[in-house]
């Protein structure tokens, strides 16, 4: 499935594969995309793709009257995962993900992150199943024509704000083509955010790049766009061969929308 431009999924260039209640399929292309904050490839918009594919294999669990958020999101990444984006730019990376266990207060998935024929990683996304909230939005059905923009700064509607040192800030411009059903900031769009900050955070500019190996997401409230809304991210510890930093996303309330950890090693 193609997704309208004017959509989140289609602003990223998600693909829907396959859907159903035993497994969804989907396809995120990373070529070419860069963190706007250091300039180097990234692999952030695989939490786009993570969220997605792992929300949906939940969503098929959902009741008559209910509806899933995404509570907590993990990525696990292999260390050649980078570089075997960057030798096939043209090939996506595709995610599998299938529903484990019980249906509960969290639904669990567990999704498989391939890229042509190499296994690059691993993911799970909780879900909340809620009662169906009386405010979603059925997204724009009608096909749009062209490409996404071609940059992640661009695809995200994101715009530096602070960057070098141990910190790193990226504002979150108000845009409704990023928000999600229910008229909130995509739960994969500030997810990939917190990627980029945290990993901007570790830059010691000694050139040397760090591998994003793991990303650990709670999602604590809405995260809605706004004048002040912003993710920051400070480095924890930076090493020779290891490094790991926080980040969180705060509203135009001031409060803290979501938190994570990303590990990185070089």
């Amino acid at each position: 499935m193609h997704y309208p431009l004017n959509t989140p999924l289609g602003r990223m260039g998600v693909q829907t594969l396959e859907e159903g209640p035993v497994r969804c399929v989907a396809s995120i292309p990373v070529a070419g995309l860069l963190n706007p904050l250091t300039q180097a490839p990234t692999l952030a918009p695989l939490a786009m793709l993570v969220d997605h594919v792992g929300g949906l294999a939940n969503h098929y669990r959902r009741g008559d009257d209910e509806w899933t958020v995404s509570s907590e999101l993990a990525i696990e990444l292999t260390p050649h995962a980078l570089e075997l984006a960057l030798a096939a730019p043209e090939v996506p990376v595709v995610a599998t993900a299938a529903p484990v266990g019980p249906k509960g207060t969290g639904s669990l998935s567990l999704s498989e992150l391939t890229h042509g024929d190499q296994m690059i990683g691993t993911a799970t996304v909780r879900s909340f199943h809620i009662h169906t909230p009386g405010h979603v939005v059925a997204w724009p059905s009608d096909s749009t024509e062209g490409t996404p923009p071609a940059t992640l700064k661009d695809r995200m509607s994101v715009e530096v704000a602070e960057t070098g040192g141990r910190a790193a800030v990226l504002r979150q411009l108000p845009d409704p083509v990023i928000n999600n059903s229910i008229g909130v900031v995509h739960g994969g769009i500030s997810a990939a955010a917190l990627e980029l900050v945290g990993s901007a955070a570790l830059s010691d500019g000694t050139g040397v790049p760090w591998r994003t190996a793991s990303l650990r997401v709670n999602y604590l409230r809405q995260f809605r766009s706004g004048d002040e809304s912003r993710y920051e991210a400070r480095a924890l510890r930076t090493g020779r061969s290891s490094g790991v930093a926080d980040a969180q996303a705060i509203g135009d309330d001031g409060a803290v929308a979501l938190v994570a950890r990303l590990t990185a090693y070089r």
